[in-house]
């Protein structure tokens, strides 16, 4: 049982190095649904108003005071905008 199951590991280390002779990975990193996996498909960022994280590709843009804001929602953004309105009254 034993020499059946070492004869069985050589043949498929045998097996791996001949696969990777002969035919070589062009790249080390696979593909999956058309991008590398070594490529950040988004970032996750937080909101200022609401502090929820969201992916930033899905935000809502606002550039305040030089700066470029992502809101989850509309709402967080109006809430921001107007909450930062009464801060300065």
């Amino acid at each position: 049982m034993i020499k059946i199951f070492i004869l069985f590991v050589v043949a498929y280390v045998l097996y791996r190095s001949l696969k990777t002779w002969m035919f070589p990975a062009s790249s080390s990193s696979r593909s999956v649904s058309g991008k590398t996996t070594t490529e950040i498909d988004d970032v996750m960022i937080k909101d200022p108003f609401c502090e929820t994280y969201f992916p930033k590709r899905n935000g809502v843009h606002l550039k305040f005071g030089g700066k470029d804001l992502y809101f989850c929602c509309d709402q967080c953004k109006d809430k921001y905008l107007a909450d930062r309105s009464a801060k300065k009254e």
